[in-house]
């Protein structure tokens, strides 16, 4: 028995030992839904109400954004949960709870926050994004698909993605298209113009596909079957590659040709060649649920949780 702990605990020091830790970390004021990445800045999105700002280069906070508390269903005052954010042209786009489980939009812009959608208009919106600076595309939990101009305050369309409930969406690079998943395990491939549906891709993720990125035609989809599926739009291709958790976040490098995603029920970030389909590393140092990936570059990337911390890591060179 004693021996066999010896070679547990020798197996999983030399795990450890292959793990990049982070190259650095940026602390925020509380668990982070969502982050953007603009010039020498990051744009944290937390679970308490407050939009953290950092420098880049000094990993400080150069600013805050707070939104006002709220009563809840018990009357009683709490800080609001912020559920996605977005940056474009100085302007800051946040989605953010509000009473009796409706979701209100506000713009921040020269230190000024103008609620632009309220919880009057009872939307349950699960994301927001910019498509440009008049134009925002929004999803609602039914999975509901709203282009919405933003001086005139209506829908230029709307079109049901699918019946099942929405999960996530993503952006390409220019806007022009966005892939939607949901609860099925099926994507859609939608025209941001006009609603278009391009094209569904099915039969590689089996159930709830909780994040997507979209990078140089190429999609990778993260489930809760544990598959991490990898679509080449230009080769007409799709493959998964499995896990042995649910996978919770996944992310890819502006080339589409490094993927990365979480691996287990440690928080493991492992990246691999969408080519080639081999692992590369792992990456090791989250503690809590990973709830976005990033990439700034072909070499480094960022990863947020539920946890307040936001962790920097370096490729090391020399990998395939």
């Amino acid at each position: 028995m004693k021996t066999l702990f010896v070679i547990l605990l020798l197996f999983s020091s030399i795990y450890a030992s292959e793990l990049q830790m982070p190259s650095a970390s940026y602390k925020a004021d509380g668990g982070v839904t969502d982050i953007f990445l603009a010039p020498e800045k990051l744009y944290a999105a937390t679970s308490v109400g407050i939009v953290d700002i950092f420098s880049l280069k000094s990993k400080k906070i150069l600013k805050r954004i707070t939104l006002k508390k709220m009563k809840n269903f018990l009357g009683e005052t709490s800080t609001v949960k912020i559920f996605s954010i977005d940056y474009l042209d100085g302007k800051v786009l946040i989605l953010a709870q509000a009473s009796r489980g409706y979701r209100e939009i506000y713009l921040y812009e020269n230190s000024t926050l103008t609620k632009i959608i309220s919880a009057s208009e009872e939307l349950s919106i699960a994301k927001a994004k910019f498509i440009d600076k008049n134009t925002l595309l929004i999803a609602l939990l039914g999975n509901d698909i709203i282009s919405y101009d933003i001086a005139k305050h209506k829908e230029n369309w709307r079109t049901q993605a699918s019946l099942s409930a929405f999960s996530n969406f993503a952006l390409n690079e220019d806007k022009s298209e966005v892939i939607i998943a949901d609860e099925s395990g099926e994507l859609h491939l939608y025209a941001t113009k006009n609603a278009t549906l391009l094209k569904s891709l099915k039969g590689e993720n089996l159930d709830n596909v909780f994040d997507v990125a979209f990078k140089n035609n190429i999609i990778a989809a993260a489930g809760k079957d544990r598959r991490c599926v990898i679509y080449n739009l230009k080769k007409n291709s799709s493959y998964y590659k499995e896990s042995h958790f649910f996978i919770f976040g996944v992310g890819l490098s502006p080339s589409g040709k490094l993927a990365a995603y979480t691996s287990d029920e440690q928080n493991t970030i492992t990246l691999f060649n969408t080519d080639t389909k081999s692992d590369i590393t792992n990456f090791g140092g989250n503690k809590m649920t990973v709830s976005e990936i990033i990439f700034s570059s072909e070499n480094e990337f960022y990863v947020a949780s539920n946890a307040k911390t936001i962790n920097f890591y370096k490729i090391k060179r020399g990998i395939k």
